[in-house]
């Protein structure tokens, strides 16, 4: 591996810079996931400045995570056949132009296109940089600390989406949440073309056709056109129910249409050697059961940074910047709970690290449940946020180890798209449940409590019901994980066979 990089930095002129070029990675998956978040404080602003009814005003939400969500599998192969790197900054400049268009959006239609192509580009970013980091980390403590970094940036990047939604927000308008976005994938995108070398003899996988030309047929163009499908119409059921309720004949006809094409999907991917999800992908390490419980832990991750600014803004009376400073403790947690995760995992065991994680997580979310109408953020939100953003960074760090476990070297991008996908998805899911409970619990309680105390009931009860998800999880981890015992994955404890770890 040292010897192969050796010879790629000789023939690209760059020394290596390995600190460097994780950061450019990391940068990445941190603008990806800032997009998530930041528009949240925002959209009563952007309603008022484009025209936006109740439908779009959600869609603005919806367009990015619909894009994003359906995609990412298809995002992580095409990384892996045409190149990771090439695939990275394609996508990254695709992000900085549809944030750029937003925005500059003077309609909704617009904007709501422009939301959809930041999915887009989004869907090319995450698993190429996951993928590349990978790489430049393939065993042993790096592995470890290249996980702790990527646990980091992506829960803080949840958190600091706030912050700077609001900021920016409350001192230049809505616009400059799109165009700080914009300028930061620019740099990014500088970083990654000057920082993360090329690597011409494994950058990309495809395999020589006839006359030495590369040769495109091994991407499964029928098998990820029904999973693409297939999710973004699951992704836009689920959202689509938070507002019209699950009753509703088109919410009902999107969630049948996605069971018949998952099932065509598996039948097409049994019967195609060039399959997009093949077999060999869950051959050996714990790549089902960290996606399945990464899905669980992506259900009550994006609802905590749907709920929780509501709570402040809508019962606290916070405005958009004290609402995203309140999101600081939590980021601060995290990160710390990010880097302290491989320790754990070499001191107690990877499947104790990530029972202790969700356990910490699910015990703040309690915390969380007991909220009132008139709390404050030092008695009713620092505590909690701690607590939760130390066992999410903890859980999030092992359960990728769990997602890229023994996976061969040439399907590391579409793994880091699956367990993208399996986050998204599962928070989709998630999220439309626990809105659905929230509001019908919030209308129940409005019959008898005033309109402040009904909120906060509601809110309470999408805490609790979160708690009780991460509860279940962690019971569920021992079970999930015990074919190769308590320390296979662990990031930092023992190095794979190079032949599966290696990710480029």
């Amino acid at each position: 591996m040292n010897a192969v990089r050796t010879q790629t930095d000789r023939a690209t002129g760059r020394t290596p810079r390995p600190g460097a070029a994780l950061a450019a990675l990391a940068a990445a998956q941190f603008t990806v996931m800032l997009a998530t978040s930041n528009v949240n404080v925002a959209l009563p602003q952007i309603r008022a400045g484009v025209g936006l009814s109740d439908g779009g005003t959600t869609w603005v939400v919806n367009a990015y995570g619909l894009a994003f969500g359906a995609l990412l599998l298809a995002g992580g192969r095409i990384a892996d056949l045409l190149g990771r790197r090439r695939v990275l900054l394609t996508g990254l400049a695709l992000f900085a132009l549809a944030s750029l268009a937003a925005g500059l959006a003077p309609s909704a239609p617009v904007l709501i296109a422009a939301r959809a192509l930041q999915g887009l580009g989004a869907a090319a970013i995450a698993p190429a940089a996951l993928a590349l980091a990978l790489d430049r980390a393939a065993s042993g403590p790096g592995r470890g600390r290249a996980l702790s970094v990527w646990g980091a940036v992506s829960g803080a990047g949840g958190a600091c989406g706030v912050l700077l939604g609001g900021a920016l927000t409350q001192a230049w308008g809505w616009p400059w949440i799109f165009h700080s976005v914009a300028l930061g994938a620019g740099l990014v995108l500088a970083s990654v073309a000057r920082f993360v070398p090329r690597s011409p003899a494994r950058d990309g996988v495809r395999s020589p056709g006839r006359n030495g030309v590369p040769s495109a047929g091994r991407f499964d163009v029928l098998g990820t056109f029904t999973v693409t499908l297939a999710l973004t119409c699951l992704v836009w059921g689920l959202t689509t129910a938070r507002g019209s309720g699950w009753a509703d004949a088109p919410v009902l006809g999107a969630l049948g249409a996605t069971a018949v094409l998952l099932a065509a999907f598996v039948a097409i991917e049994l019967r195609r050697p060039d399959a997009l999800v093949p077999a060999r992908l869950f051959a050996g390490g714990q790549v089902a059961a960290g996606n399945l419980l990464t899905a669980l832990l992506g259900s009550v991750w994006i609802a905590l940074f749907f709920f929780l600014p509501l709570y402040q803004q809508q019962v606290l009376g916070y405005g958009p910047l004290a609402t995203g400073a309140g999101q600081l403790p939590l980021a601060a947690a995290n990160m710390l709970g990010a880097s302290l995760a491989p320790r754990l995992a070499r001191r107690l065991g990877a499947r104790t690290a990530v029972v202790a994680g969700l356990l910490t997580e699910a015990a703040g979310l309690l915390w969380l449940s007991r909220i009132s109408a008139d709390g404050s953020y030092l008695a009713d939100l620092l505590g909690p946020c701690v607590l939760i953003g130390l066992g999410l960074g903890i859980a999030f760090v092992q359960l990728t180890a769990l997602a890229v476990d023994g996976v061969p070297g040439k399907d590391a991008g579409l793994a880091g798209g699956l367990v993208n996908a399996t986050r998204q998805v599962g928070g989709a899911i998630g999220l439309a449940a626990l809105a659905t409970l929230a509001g019908s619990v919030t209308a129940h309680a409005a019959t008898r409590q005033a309109h402040l105390e009904a909120l906060t009931t509601g809110y309470r009860a999408a805490f609790a019901v979160s708690a009780a998800v991460l509860a279940a999880t962690a019971a569920l981890t021992p079970l999930l994980t015990r074919r190769t015992g308590t320390r296979t994955a662990t990031p930092a404890a023992q190095p794979a066979p190079e032949p599966r770890t290696s990710t480029v």
